[in-house]
């Protein structure tokens, strides 16, 4: 196999020999014209050695793929990088988000392993088929379009698309993808071949070890060292569980599968930290919050650095025995029995994979993914009243969650801007819409309607529908109000409330909150209402099953203490974990979901996973011989050590 590859990129020419029955026709050797002396009908041996020296005789044809992973374009451009939908596509690719305004080529170089004709195959989707959609772009060739637009075909599926049969004149050949409408278009893949029948595979599982095999990538990727604890997911839970345990003295890896920290308090999504940490029991948690706290810049705030990437970062780079990395995307858990021995994750750009073993994992993603990969017992939706006993329990269980937000803001210019017509998305009239300069927390897609995980490129597509189409309305029909206000910043990294809930020791409910009931091995004090968020009445009237503007009623509550039981796994048995993932129910989920309460919940496993580590006993041998120590810990006292 010839693999040809340039830095930052992976691309590959597979050589694969054809059959002998297609091999083109030359004159036959003089030699072989006729019966070889003493042949006999039958003579099955002398025949395959015929055969044989026929093979050997003629030349050996190639087969050559050239495979372009878009993530891994040298030069983004405009573009950037979406690995929302890697559980589904097992890949990320490049969006054009560019908020109507069409944004700078993605470009690079690949070294082709010959010039000559190539069919070119584009792997896309069109996201908003409405009857087509506004994601239209080009791929140039050494700077010439090949004629064709993708995008824009009418169906809202991910596969290969034609680009016809390319000229290549240069070994090294100049590639680019040119956005046509600055409305998100994406691309996933490009693929070349000589061989001009052959058609890529479209199924998940063949596309998968396609994509492996002319990416190069082995079973065996590169060992990024063993740690003491392993904190998959940089959102505000994770980076506080990582800096925790660091400063106990573990060695620590936090991944991340963006390149800032902060999760939903990062710029990418920008929602405010909410919960108090002063009210604690235990004085000494929160203090790691209160560091990457960047103050209350509000939800959907135009201004990046209102939220701290920078700060953040720094803080963690800063710890002696923290290894960051970022870009990270964790799909795979190997395990022995019920304990996690290792998690693998891929670089979302560059598609490098890298295996990461540890004695402790937190799971910190948000999305439980860590737990669900291991096997570990979760549980996604609503129960019933009959199954907790809980007043604001659903009276049967569904698959009901929060849902995810896209936020946005326009500012103030000194001229008159327009916004292009959006037939595509959704629309809106006198009698309903939205009129707001910028989002809040309402903007929100799911209440069941869609897979949070799995659907996570649709939901946000579903945002976008309804922040584009809302807003060409504004700037056509109510002109004298938003006629000098320009669509400043829209998220394309949603911003979930709610997914899987990992099942641990203890499972919170209602009652504890409401009461304010006290555990042995209570924790974190949380303070936040119950807030469960539902489909705002007025916009389910007016798109009934397509929502995506929520309501709410803040349920008022004494300040509680979570039990330490629900940060760590029932059935895996070194799996701890933190932020809206943890081990309750769906409604007293409503309180406990915001950042810093994750973010306290994460210095307790960084104290947990310390002494875990000291004893060399599991999470829940924490609870059930070590808890004078834990809570020794966050009291701040120094006890003397036990046996």
């Amino acid at each position: 196999m010839n693999i040809s590859l340039i830095p930052g990129l992976k691309s590959g020419a597979i050589d694969s020999r054809l059959p002998l029955a297609i091999m083109p026709k030359a004159p036959l050797p003089e030699a072989i014209k006729s019966p070889c002396p003493g042949f006999q009908p039958g003579d099955t041996r002398k025949l395959l050695g015929i055969l044989v020296l026929i093979f050997l005789m003629f030349p050996v044809l190639a087969q050559n793929h050239v495979f372009v992973e878009t993530e891994s374009f040298e030069d983004k451009g405009g573009w950037v990088i979406d690995q929302q939908s890697f559980v589904v596509m097992h890949s990320s690719y490049i969006m054009a988000h560019g908020m109507g305004r069409p944004v700078k080529d993605a470009a690079t170089t690949v070294k082709f392993p010959k010039t000559g004709k190539y069919h070119l195959w584009v792997r896309t989707r069109d996201w908003a088929p409405f009857p087509k959609g506004p994601g239209k772009f080009q791929v140039l060739i050494d700077g010439k379009s090949t004629g064709q637009t993708f995008g824009e075909s009418g169906s809202d599926t991910w596969k290969w698309y034609d680009g016809g049969v390319i000229d290549i004149k240069n070994a090294d050949t100049k590639l680019a993808l040119k956005d046509l409408t600055g409305f998100n278009g994406r691309c996933d893949a490009l693929l070349f071949t000589d061989d001009l029948k052959f058609t890529p595979p479209n199924e998940l599982e063949a596309l998968t070890a396609f994509r492996r095999k002319l990416l190069n990538l082995t079973d065996k990727p590169q060992d990024a060292g063993r740690y003491d604890l392993v904190v998959v997911g940089g959102g505000i839970a994770g980076t506080c569980a990582a800096i925790s345990a660091a400063r106990m003295g573990l060695t620590v890896a936090l991944i991340q599968d963006r390149p800032v920290l902060g999760g939903n308090n990062s710029s990418e999504v920008r929602v405010h930290l909410m919960g108090d940490v002063d009210k604690n029991h235990y004085p000494k948690l929160g203090r790691i919050v209160r560091e990457m706290d960047n103050g209350d810049p509000g939800n959907g705030n135009p201004d990046a650095k209102e939220y701290g990437d920078a700060r953040k970062i720094s803080i963690v780079k800063a710890e002696k025995n923290l290894s960051l990395f970022l870009n990270t995307h964790v799909f795979k858990v190997e395990k022995e029995n019920d304990i996690i021995t290792a998690v693998v994750g891929r670089d979302i750009a560059t598609n490098q994979e890298r295996r990461f073993s540890g004695s402790f994992f937190s799971d910190c993603t948000g999305d439980g993914t860590v737990g669900f990969l291991s096997g570990a017992e979760f549980r996604m939706g609503r129960e019933s009243k009959a199954e907790t006993g809980e007043s604001l329990a659903a009276e049967k269980s569904d698959d009901f969650t929060l849902g995810t937000s896209n936020l946005w803001a326009s500012v103030d210019r000194d001229t008159v801007s327009s916004f292009p017509e959006t037939p595509w998305a959704m629309q809106f009239s006198d009698e309903y819409h939205i009129d707001e300069p910028k989002s809040d927390w309402q903007w929100e897609t799911g209440f069941g309607n869609f897979n949070t995980i799995t659907q996570a490129e649709q939901i946000r597509d579903h945002n976008l529908r309804a922040i584009y189409g809302n807003w060409s309305y504004l700037k056509k029909n109510k002109a004298a109000k938003y006629g000098k206000k320009e669509l400043a910043w829209v998220a394309y990294i949603g911003g979930k409330r709610e997914s899987r809930r990992i099942i641990g020791d203890y499972v919170l409910n209602q009652m504890d909150i409401q009461e304010g009931k006290f555990y042995p091995d209570g924790s974190v004090t949380a303070t936040w209402t119950i807030d469960l968020h539902f489909p705002d009445a007025k916009n389910s009237k007016y798109f009934e099953g397509q929502e995506f503007f929520a309501g709410t009623k803040h349920i008022k509550v004494a300040p509680y203490t979570i039990p330490y039981r629900c940060l760590y796994s029932k059935n895996i048995q070194n799996l701890f974990m933190a932020g809206r993932n943890i081990s309750t129910t769906h409604v007293a989920f409503g309180s406990t979901r915001v950042m810093r309460t994750c973010g306290m919940m994460g210095e307790v496993v960084g104290f947990a996973a310390y002494i875990a580590n000291k004893y060399k006993t599991s999470p829940r041998g924490v609870y059930k011989d070590h808890l004078p120590e834990l809570t020794g810990i966050l009291k701040g006292e120094t006890l003397a050590p036990q046996p």
